[in-house]
């Protein structure tokens, strides 16, 4: 199989792209994700495609560096932004277009902020996200997608399941089936990391529980994934890396509950994975803070 992928650089490119929506360089993994959306739509599946390979192909041409195109970090804020339009509205002519600019636009913004040394993680997708959806809502009238308006089955309370389900929303995918496929993508790329996801799964719908939160959203895991997310950041196989998770999800489930609660970013779309990005943002200040304060007490 390297064989194949050292012939057609461009799949194992976007393939990777993909899989570090969860910061995971590993083109099984975003197989694995792949296989999880089309499992949902097949709109979402090709969206996911179009934009990450639209994202990766704007970052070979604008000659980015080649390791950094290689590792994938030019696809995966792409690779959202198809996703959540394909979600989000129903699949027209527009919402197409929509996914081909976003895309390129995730991946010139991620190569600003890359270039700075800033880590800004899913932030690209957030911005352009927001701006697409506030544009769509305010200046045409596409419908919401099938999957958007579909009233919403049995949730199933299985504790479990509703670790997993954090994993799924990640990608928008509420279905359990996906949630699961998207664990084992990133336990086989990195144990730890999953775990530690799934233990920020646990953290968040506990969290949101005792915050008065929707007992049926905690279960779909809407409340969780962006804890998955944090806790990935900060997974590690020290004792302190434990308490960096810890401090991370925390703070990215109040974030989370705040923002949900009083409807903040409701006009632009909701929160997306805003309140991961805040999290993990003001988690490594503090981490900085620590260590440095450290340093001069040493």
């Amino acid at each position: 199989m390297d064989k194949f992928f050292q012939k057609y650089p461009f799949i194992d490119h976007v393939l990777k792209g993909v899989g570090q929506i969860m910061l995971q360089e590993n083109r099984w993994t975003g197989l694995l994700f792949i296989i999880g959306i089309f499992m949902g739509s097949w709109q979402g599946g090709v969206a996911v495609l179009l934009s990450t390979a639209v994202g990766t192909f704007t970052a070979m041409k604008l000659k980015y560096d080649k390791a950094e195109i290689n590792a994938g970090l030019y696809g995966f804020s792409a690779a959202l932004v198809g996703v959540a339009l394909a979600f989000v509205f129903q699949a027209t002519i527009l919402i197409w277009i929509l996914i081909i600019i976003g895309g390129a636009l995730a991946s010139i913004i991620q190569h600003f902020f890359i270039k700075r040394k800033i880590p800004v993680f899913t932030f690209p997708f957030i911005i352009v996200t927001w701006v697409c959806i506030f544009t769509l809502h305010h200046f045409t009238q596409i419908p919401p997608s099938d999957m958007l308006s579909a009233p919403v089955g049995k949730v199933d309370y299985d504790d479990f399941l509703t670790c997993t389900n954090g994993f799924g929303e990640v990608i928008f995918q509420g279905g359990i089936l996906s949630g699961i496929i998207f664990f084992i993508a990133v336990f086989i790329s990195s144990p730890v990391a999953a775990l530690y996801g799934l233990a920020g799964s646990v953290v968040g719908a506990y969290i949101s529980h005792i915050h008065g939160e929707s007992i049926d959203k905690i279960h779909m895991g809407l409340f969780g994934f962006n804890a998955v997310l944090s806790a990935i950041v900060f997974s590690g196989f020290k004792q302190k890396d434990g308490l960096w998770v810890l401090i991370a999800v925390v703070i990215t489930v109040v974030i989370d509950d705040f923002l949900v609660d009083n409807n903040v970013l409701d006009i632009v779309g909701g929160v997306l994975t805003f309140p991961f990005v805040a999290g993990t943002w003001i988690a490594l200040l503090i981490q900085k803070l620590f260590v440095k304060k450290r340093q001069v007490s040493n």
